[in-house]
């Protein structure tokens, strides 16, 4: 979008939320950069520069506005509605890869070379890999600073930097402050110690019934909670784990982290956005369904909603075969039989939260017979297990959609149901459909929408490329537990 001049211009103009995250504006009279809504009064247009990232105008010398913090803007949508080569990339570094395995890690999950993945980044988002790395530090760092009282040395560690030097370089060339006076700065308020309190930004509307009502309806007995007032669960991270606590605000979610290891503070964050589905535009993708005057009504009615996803692929996968052709509370079951048998134990001083669910390396070891489930059920969640253990089936940020679909289909017992509940809720394509679910096809009857799965699909493709959202609004019209936000 950066490039559409007139198109910015406006948006700047009128302050407009909705595109913060989508481009940022550079003031050369400044030298500062600022997310669309800045506050303050606009330049004048010959002294604006619009750029596609933080790190593109990091590099061009600007650096960020203090009032309207561009680098907390909601990321751009386009990472998660794309699955080309750019968007896998960016939630890569957004997961923290670059740092932990660098620029031939990065390029490596990617199946490129690290020369042709440097290339396509820059070519679209005006800065490299290293480069968009380091702004992502700047962004943790200062998040460290403001809300923690830990020492600046293990601030500048926990948020990626090699040094302190060049973590006191890069905040006071990003922020243009040191990194004491931007905790000076910040608010003071009464910090639990080793609990990380922040609040996650998106583009409004948002409704969240549906998304905080699905994922604790389907919450498994000692991963994840509904407790006061919040949705929290365990989270398997790089280098140890963690538990979050995410709840419903008018404006932002908030979120409550206790890591083992600060450094893990990039990817906790990350992999909550994602869960939540936070980068989304709930303008682009309900003006679209709203043009079907099927849907129109129940657009209308709670604008905003999200798909619910995941914070681990592979747990999903597993999750979704359990799930198979079951109720909610079975599946639940099953998920807490494995988890007592084979997930790691964690500590929680504030609720219900007991274990991590098991990885794939764990479940390699499970004995099938030991399974409550019916023996074509058992060999294929032994098959994805193993996959998934072999390393011969990869679900991740790096993942191409259509290549997953095709190795997943692949696997004894997963059809189309199972695929594309994976695609949409574990991948995030904003376009699987399940025209064979269950609910689908009653809410499709009940609207006078076609019943059967390739009329149902047929009828849909003017919902394109956003049928998982459509998903979201056709689960909405049944009266069940996935749908109501918790008391």
């Amino acid at each position: 979008m950066h490039t559409d001049t007139e198109r910015c211009l406006r948006a700047v103009r009128s302050k407009d939320a909705r595109f913060d995250g989508w481009f940022f504006t550079a003031v050369l009279t400044t030298g500062i950069y600022c997310r669309p809504s800045c506050p303050v009064v606009p330049p004048k247009p010959e002294n604006m520069r619009f750029h596609p990232s933080a790190a593109a105008c990091q590099q061009a010398g600007f650096r960020a506005c203090k009032r309207c913090r561009p680098d907390t803007s909601p990321g751009s949508p386009e990472w998660n509605q794309r699955a080309d080569l750019v968007a896998r990339a960016m939630r890569l570094i957004a997961d923290g890869v670059v740092d932990r395995e660098g620029v031939p890690g990065l390029a490596d999950r990617l199946g490129y070379s690290a020369r042709q993945v440097e290339r396509q980044l820059r070519a679209e988002l005006g800065a490299g890999p290293l480069a968009l790395a380091r702004s992502q530090r700047a962004q943790t760092a200062r998040l460290l600073i403001e809300t923690t009282t830990l020492p600046m040395a293990e601030v500048a560690f926990a948020a990626g930097f090699a040094s302190i030097r060049t973590f006191n370089d890069t905040v006071r060339e990003v922020f243009a402050l040191s990194p004491s006076a931007l905790r000076a700065r910040a608010p003071r308020s009464a910090a639990t110690p080793g609990v990380i309190s922040l609040r996650l930004p998106f583009r409004a509307p948002l409704t969240p019934d549906n998304l905080f009502g699905h994922l604790a309806a389907t919450a498994v007995p000692g991963v994840e909670e509904w407790h006061a007032g919040a949705y929290r669960r365990t989270l398997r991270l790089p280098y140890g784990h963690g538990l979050a606590a995410l709840s419903p605000a008018p404006d932002h979610i908030a979120c409550r982290l206790t890591l083992t290891d600060q450094r893990d503070l990039t990817v906790a964050i990350s992999r909550c956005r994602r869960l939540l589905d936070l980068d989304a535009d709930p303008v682009a993708v309900d003006g679209q369904l709203r043009a079907d005057p099927v849907l129109a009504p129940l657009v209308d009615k709670a604008p905003g909603r999200r798909v619910p996803r995941t914070v681990d692929e592979a747990e999903f996968a597993v999750r979704a075969v359990l799930g198979q052709q079951v109720s909610t509370a079975a599946a639940r079951t099953h998920a807490a039989r494995l988890v007592t048998a084979y997930g790691e134990p964690v500590e929680d001083t504030e609720g219900g939260l007991s274990h991590l669910f098991p990885d794939p390396e764990a479940l390699a070891a499970l004995d099938p017979e030991a399974l409550a489930l019916p023996r074509s059920r058992r060999r294929t969640l032994t098959t994805l297990v193993a996959a998934l253990a072999s390393g011969g089936l990869r679900l991740g940020a790096e993942s191409d959609w259509d290549e997953a679909r095709a190795r997943l289909g692949e696997l004894p017992g997963f059809g189309p149901w199972t695929v594309e509940v994976i695609a949409m809720r574990a991948l995030g394509d904003p376009d699987a459909f399940l025209p064979g679910d269950l609910g689908i096809r009653r809410a499709a009857r009940e609207l006078g929408l076609p019943s059967t799965p390739a009329a149902l699909t047929a009828r849909a493709a003017a919902w394109r490329p956003w049928r998982a959202y459509a998903v979201q609004y056709l689960w909405a019209t049944d009266d069940h537990p996935i749908n109501e936000l918790p008391a």
